[in-house]
């Protein structure tokens, strides 16, 4: 055998090794994508093609009886120059969102710091705590909400045992969307346990340490419950300006958006266009507007923190 030749055998076998890998790697791949062969095939039929049909019906007048039809940017210039009603959905729905978000962070965030304790029984508490988020968001409970604060409702009926006349709550402009927050407020166990999960992984070497150095209570909420808590808040924080601009139930059950488009969220004003005026293409068009406006929340919140949430990555400082 030739030295040429013994040269060249490792390298037939490294080379051998070598497709045996790929060939395993190629397998192992093909076996990956038909797992998740069923999710993807969802993500493109129910997801990604619905949204890119509404992008193309945005620029059409289309009415769900004929055929969509080719207007360009008219929808857009209608909307943003003489819909006043868009205008109007919109300011409610910031309204909403800027006062039920915080009141929703701070409930859960008070809640899940008296659930954090280590109290005989602690898990009922947690779990009738949370249940009303389960059905906070159906139909059943909208009504029952609609009920309770009805100029007959339970509301009225306790503040007369008092001797306080009630009022109609949901009909009266300046309390109706009052009680659509009341409603977005008390369904904060989701949130809540949120913060639960993230109470319980801070370390309890800290709040030691801070005692022994004579800090309160308010102190040690403040220089280490919170900013150890940041990441967990501002994770809420996205989810729920998310999903406070999408709510839809309450407006449609509770006051379909009166009195006076007072609590005409801009949800229920899609869906009227959509559905009840048969603007398929009017409604698409505000649905990619609001698609605009929470991402640039989003991306606004994104960059807001790295002034004030802090990563143990990091340092303990914020970006």
């Amino acid at each position: 055998m030739t030295t040429e030749t013994l040269a060249q055998a490792p390298r037939t076998e490294s080379t051998a090794a070598s497709l045996r890998k790929r060939k395993a790697k190629e397998e192992t791949n093909v076996a990956g994508y038909l797992f998740i062969a069923p999710w993807l095939i969802g993500f493109l039929l129910l997801t990604l093609w619905p949204i890119a049909q509404s992008f193309y019906l945005s620029f059409t007048e289309y009415s769900l009886l004929e055929a969509p039809v080719w207007t360009g940017t008219d929808n857009y210039a209608n909307i943003f120059n003489h819909d006043d009603t868009f205008t109007k959905s919109l300011s409610v729905t910031f309204m909403f969102v800027l006062i039920s978000v915080p009141l929703k962070l701070f409930f859960s965030l008070l809640v899940a710091m008296a659930l954090s304790k280590n109290v005989r029984g602690m898990n009922l508490y947690r779990t009738a705590i949370y249940f009303p988020s389960l059905i906070g968001g159906s139909i059943a409970v909208a009504a029952l909400w609609r009920n309770m604060f009805g100029l007959e409702g339970y509301v009225n009926q306790v503040l007369s045992w008092f001797g306080i006349q009630g009022l109609g709550w949901i009909t009266n402009p300046d309390t109706s969307l009052g009680t659509l927050i009341l409603l977005n407020t008390w369904q904060f166990g989701s949130t809540m346990v949120i913060f639960l999960a993230g109470l319980k992984q801070i370390p309890q070497e800290l709040y030691e340490s801070a005692s022994v150095d004579g800090a309160g209570r308010f102190r040690k909420f403040v220089s280490i419950t919170l900013p150890m808590l940041s990441p967990v808040m501002f994770f809420n924080l996205v989810l729920g300006v998310i999903g406070s601009f999408q709510t839809f139930t309450s407006a449609f059950i509770i006051t379909k958006g009166g009195p006076i488009n007072s609590t005409y969220m801009y949800a229920l004003f899609l869906y009227e266009k959509a559905f009840k005026h048969y603007q398929m293409g009017y409604a698409s068009a505000l649905a990619w507007i609001l698609l605009v406006i929470v991402a640039v929340l989003t991306a606004l919140n994104f960059f807001a923190s790295r002034y004030w949430v802090f990563y143990e990555s990091d340092g303990g400082k914020a970006k």
